[in-house]
């Protein structure tokens, strides 16, 4: 006798009896990685996967629903089996980042552990020197940080270089990278390093919370200003660098100094080398008159034959404080000259120009390129040309 079908709305109510009816697959915890997430009329719907399987989900409460896409999360729900739609959705009720706690307790004890070892030691922490001419940048060569560094650097002190050594700021190997880059700066010619990133997760910054790059920090001879992250973020980074700036652009403006403190000290120095040779000048002619005074009281008892002597002794007298006050005029000039000459204004002012493309120091012919649009800043002004013809060896850097 030929079996009687059953229809499918019985088949999917026979299913979905199964599931109501499993105890055992009420409120469970299932890990996997967000795929394919969308956010319709406040609902979120999202795919659930892992190396070999999918799992549908739909989460009905988004109020706090900070994730996405590629992030590795528990949630917690019931499988449901919708009968009109004939599909299997996972009912989430609870979402949670995977790792964090995990490597939060990885974060405090490499910190514990470096604590021990005196890598965060006050007593071994440089100071930041007062002249410097080059600052090399350690993150990646994309995004907004390296452009935030140029920026504020640019305009505190244009005379300051920057070198970027690029590297990948999060993933896989990234802290091998900035771990390489703070030890080619260490063999570089560069005065301080600034080893910076934008903020982030925990997941994020953890190639600055590596054992391998608090390494290279505290081996590094150069001076290291740590601009990793937000202000409320902190890495292991920070606590051995020499300096922890709360972000990048705060980084740049603690080691950038501003040029028109330099013009202000320069200024305060020449008055203050005016006021001291005037001071020793009218000291040392008050002298004199006194001198001159005693020997003039003196004069008149000295016996005739000693008068010769009295003379020459007054005439080579006399000589001794002309030298001393030209040695002292020559001085003061030769050292007018070297301020002078340490105004960047004098080198405008003998007919040179600075070259800029754009917030780009030119300083050859191998960085321009005809049809190019050069700003040249002169003593009086600026003037924007277009380069026609580039006459000169344009050979390879």
């Amino acid at each position: 006798m030929e079996e009687k079908p059953i229809t499918v709305s019985q088949l999917s109510m026979y299913i979905k009896q199964i599931f109501d009816a499993e105890e055992m697959l009420y409120n469970i915890k299932v890990l996997g990685e967000i795929s394919g997430l969308s956010i319709v009329r406040g609902v979120a719907y999202f795919t659930l996967k892992d190396e070999n399987a999918t799992l549908s989900c739909v989460c009905f409460d988004t109020s706090n629903f900070l994730y996405s896409n590629g992030e590795s999360v528990i949630v917690t729900g019931t499988p449901r089996y919708y009968v009109k739609g004939g599909k299997l959705n996972f009912n989430v009720v609870k979402i949670a980042k995977y790792g964090m706690g995990e490597l939060y307790q990885k974060f405090l004890e490499l910190k514990n552990k470096l604590g021990k070892k005196g890598y965060f030691d006050k007593g071994r922490k440089k100071i930041l020197p007062s002249n410097i001419k080059r600052i090399g940048v350690v993150t990646s060569k994309e995004g907004a940080v390296i452009q935030d560094i140029i920026n504020v650097g640019t305009r505190r002190n244009p005379f300051i270089d920057i070198v970027l050594y690029p590297v990948k700021v999060q993933g896989v190997n990234a802290e091998n990278e900035i771990a390489k880059g703070i030890s080619f700066f260490d063999n570089y010619n560069v005065d301080v390093i600034i080893v910076a990133r934008g903020g982030g997760s925990l997941e994020d910054l953890q190639p600055f919370n590596t054992e391998i790059v608090a390494d290279a920090v505290y081996n590094c001879q150069k001076f290291i200003v740590s601009a990793v992250g937000h202000e409320t973020d902190f890495t292991i980074c920070d606590f051995c660098s020499d300096l922890r700036a709360p972000t990048p652009s705060a980084g740049a403006e603690l080691v950038f100094s501003n040029i028109k403190d330099y013009i202000l000290n320069f200024k305060q120095c020449i008055a203050k080398l005016k006021q001291s040779i005037k001071g020793v000048y009218i000291d040392k002619q008050q002298n004199f008159i006194d001198v001159c005074k005693d020997f003039y009281k003196n004069y008149k008892n000295i016996n005739i034959r000693y008068q010769n002597r009295f003379n020459n002794t007054l005439i080579k007298f006399m000589h001794a404080i002309k030298t001393f006050a030209e040695a002292k005029q020559h001085k003061f000039e030769m050292l007018s000259s070297m301020l002078k000459k340490l105004n960047p204004k004098e080198v405008l002012k003998l007919g040179y120009a600075s070259v800029k493309k754009g917030n780009e120091k030119i300083l050859s012919i191998k960085n321009i390129k005809p049809n190019d649009n050069l700003q040249l800043t002169f003593i009086d002004g600026e003037a924007i040309v277009e380069v026609l013809k580039i006459k000169g060896e344009k050979s390879g850097i």
